[in-house]
């Protein structure tokens, strides 16, 4: 009888003329129940450990954001709106002073078409 294939070969294998390592198969059979049920728990706890990395990355991504709000509204808090609130007081003050100089003049102008 012919020798039996036991998988794909690879295009390379005929050309090469030297052995060739063999190709890791993505699932072995366990010898014995433990190593299964070794095996199945080590699985979870890879997964576990990749989920809490993801959680544990976005927690501090988010808190990272947070500290730097909290930042921004303390500088707006003590800086931008003092400054701002300042400048609307001016605005105010300059609006009434124009505001009472019309009226003068109103006054001026009537008392003039008056005589």
């Amino acid at each position: 009888m012919g020798r039996q294939s036991t998988g794909p070969t690879p295009p390379w294998a005929p050309n090469t003329g030297a052995a060739q390592p063999p190709h890791p198969t993505t699932a072995v059979a366990p010898s014995h129940t433990a190593v299964a049920h070794a095996g199945a728990s080590y699985a979870d706890a890879v997964c576990a450990a990749a989920e809490y990395a993801a959680a544990h990355a976005a927690a501090e991504l988010l808190g990272a954001e947070v500290a730097g709000a909290r930042h921004r509204v303390r500088a707006l808090r003590r800086h931008c709106i003092p400054r701002l609130r300042e400048a609307l007081h001016r605005a105010g003050l300059t609006l009434e002073q124009s505001e009472h100089e019309d009226g003068v003049r109103r006054r001026w102008a009537a008392d003039a078409a008056d005589r």
